[in-house]
């Protein structure tokens, strides 16, 4: 008898187990690893985590019926559609006090009034990165998204170029390169935007949102359509790497995307309970200024102004002046005939 109630003891002890892990579905390298570590012991479990590489690639993976995460960390805009999916649910404020240490600018947005759903957790402007040394030595232009648009400059660095495998952002940058809005929702518009594009699409290697950085840092690549976090960490890793040459940020005279990323709690979440504990441990100054100080990403948190290092503080690329800050947009969610609209033009984007 003493045997088998030995044997069930140990067979419930990985349920036991699993009741204490957090499931996390976020982008890749977007916690510091020393922040996990001290999340950890802070809480008295283990942070899993899931990785996702664009907005849509998560939109997908959920409307398939994906379960089994607590916290997604989707871009702002994506929050109202992830609510009216019922992906979601709404966070009770009253267990997350650190929510005071978010800038008030980046509070109450149109995505999510009241931050019924979401507590911002990072920023990123979609910009230029590039091989200084290479750039230079060419003479190319890096004011304008025409660096990246347009066929006379691209022939510099014909298969040296990558662009976001992102439809909503590389659109972005093509209406901006012509002038418009980024959330510009006129069909002739998006048609001049697709034509731009692919004019310029035989002189790109690739569309890569996920290994660029590392292209990026081993001189691969010279010219990139990227993130400005991504940016910073692939200077970082050409310097380990004692690479003779620098990777800088260069942000278009045209504008620029602003991306606000935040924290949301799954609908169906199995420890919600662990998933304020995480939501309010990173809102905490120390916590989110981790990620800044290893990938360089903006912050929208006044409290981590303190602990970030001085020298990320001054790149205007991450942390811009008001007056670049005027010409950077938020992107907007869509409606469904928009967006299958622009599944349509992207389809025959990558077709082509």
């Amino acid at each position: 008898m003493k045997r088998l109630l030995w044997v069930v003891l140990l067979a419930s002890l990985p349920a036991l187990a699993k009741e204490d892990v957090l499931n996390v579905y976020n982008w890749n390298d977007y916690i510091a690893p020393e922040t996990v570590e001290r999340f950890e012991k802070f809480c008295h479990c283990k942070l899993k985590q899931s990785y996702f590489s664009d907005n849509e690639e998560l939109l997908a993976k959920l409307a398939a019926g994906a379960k089994g995460y607590d916290v997604y960390v989707p871009t702002s805009n994506y929050v109202s559609g992830m609510v009216k999916a019922g992906w979601l649910q709404p966070l009770d404020h009253s267990k997350l006090p650190n929510l005071k240490n978010v800038m008030p600018q980046y509070l109450n947005t149109e995505f999510d009034p009241g931050n019924k759903y979401s507590a911002p957790y990072a920023m990123s402007i979609t910009l230029i990165g590039y091989n200084e040394q290479k750039i230079k030595e060419l003479n190319v232009p890096l004011d304008s998204w025409a660096t990246i648009f347009d066929p006379k400059i691209l022939e510099k660095v014909k298969g040296r170029v990558t662009v976001l495998d992102s439809q909503s952002e590389l659109m972005a940058a093509a209406l901006k390169y012509l002038g418009y809005s980024v959330n510009d929702r006129d069909p002739k518009h998006w048609q001049q935007a697709k034509d731009v594009i692919l004019k310029a699409k035989p002189y790109w290697a690739a569309f890569n949102a996920s290994s660029y950085i590392k292209e990026l840092s081993s001189g691969n690549i010279w010219l990139v359509h990227g993130y400005s976090n991504d940016i910073y960490q692939a200077d970082q890793d050409a310097q380990k790497a004692g690479q003779k040459f620098r990777i800088r940020h260069s942000l278009p005279k045209e504008g620029a995307v602003l991306a606000l990323d935040c924290m949301v709690i799954a609908k169906g979440a199995l420890r919600p309970d662990l998933a304020y504990q995480f939501i309010n441990f990173m809102l905490e100054g120390r916590n989110s200024a981790d990620l800044t100080n290893m990938i360089g990403s903006g912050n929208p948190n006044a409290d981590a102004q303190q602990y970030i290092k001085p020298e990320i503080k001054q790149i205007s690329a991450i942390f811009p002046d008001a007056q670049a800050a005027k010409k950077l947009e938020m992107l907007k969610d869509m409606t469904p005939q928009q967006r299958r609209a622009m599944n349509r033009i992207w389809t025959e984007i990558k077709a082509q």
